[in-house]
């Protein structure tokens, strides 16, 4: 495992791995134990786009393993590939540091650093793919849950980069997966197709969110206006009217459903203030798990 692009390019085998490994060390560090794997490396974090959660965890996990990171910002380093050639980056970012991490527009051009470079590229988020965030939240699944396997969560909002990502974190958990979507914001059909093919009938799609939610372990949301889309929103607004996750919409699901979201959350918006402050909200551990996924991926990628 050289690279961390995207969960359909990673073995069951690698994910569970990772997984374990992830636990571990949340385990290790909370109780007040060590783990300086990293001492002497250095971590390149690329931003095109901007971010909270990304940044800080990638830096602090570093840190705790004894290695250094470099917080490139959208101002230092422009669009990648409109300044300087990603193929260019990649390679002269490999005679300096010890692995890339770039949270970009376009998902080719994390394809194209890890083409070109000779350290581990990690996706720290694309507009196609969110695989660190996916396997945060199957961490988190799996500590209010137990099992995966057989688990369903269910997913209201856009049919974008997060839900592709847990689409195939799903797949190679064996667990099910329901996107509901307003009609024209559908995953595409073409990433539900290669889900299935990895285990079979385990995503589907709709437009209703209330026979999404039935059975569902997790209810899972995100924004409805992503970066990049800002001239959308007063559309977005009005074709995602009665996709709000609300107490309405948790009434429909198990009494014990736990209620996700990958943050930031436009409260009034895609979910309600009060969903987010529920007992059944796990949003804030999903948030603190980038951090523990993002420790085990940095050791397997760079020690």
């Amino acid at each position: 495992m050289k690279n961390f692009i995207s969960i359909s390019r990673c073995s069951v085998d690698e994910l569970c791995g990772l997984l374990e490994l992830s636990i571990e060390l949340k385990e290790l560090f909370k109780g007040g134990g060590r783990d300086i794997c990293l001492s002497g490396k250095v971590l390149a974090m690329l931003f095109e786009k901007t971010s909270l959660r990304t940044r800080i965890s990638f830096q602090v996990a570093m840190y705790d393993l004894g290695g250094t990171s470099l917080y490139l910002k959208p101002s230092d380093i422009g669009i990648i590939g409109k300044r300087e050639p990603a193929k260019d980056m990649a390679r002269v970012f490999s005679r300096y540091v010890d692995g890339i991490m770039a949270r970009t527009f376009a998902h080719d051009t994390i394809i194209e650093l890890a083409e070109y470079a000779d350290v581990p590229v990690i996706n720290a988020l694309s507009n196609w793919s969110h695989p660190c965030q996916a396997m945060a939240d199957l961490q988190t699944i799996k500590e209010h849950c137990g099992e995966l396997k057989g688990l369903k969560v269910a997913y209201i909002g856009d049919g974008n980069n997060v839900a592709r990502s847990l689409a195939f974190a799903c797949a190679k958990f064996d667990m099910k997966f329901v996107v509901a979507t307003p009609a024209g914001y559908e995953l595409d059909s073409e990433s539900i197709a290669r889900a299935n093919e990895v285990c079979p009938d385990c995503v589907s799609q709709t437009n209703d969110p209330v026979a999404a939610v039935a059975d569902a372990a997790a209810v899972y949301t995100d924004t409805w206006v992503s970066m990049g889309q800002e001239d959308e929103k007063e559309k977005r607004l009005r074709d995602f009217d009665g996709f709000q996750v609300n107490t309405a919409l948790m009434a429909k699901a198990p009494t014990d459903a736990k209620v996700m979201h990958c943050l930031p959350a436009y409260r009034g918006l895609e979910i309600t203030d009060e969903v987010v402050e529920c007992s059944n909200s796990v949003i804030f551990d999903q948030a603190e798990n980038r951090l523990h996924f993002q420790r085990a991926l940095l050791k397997k990628l760079l020690s």
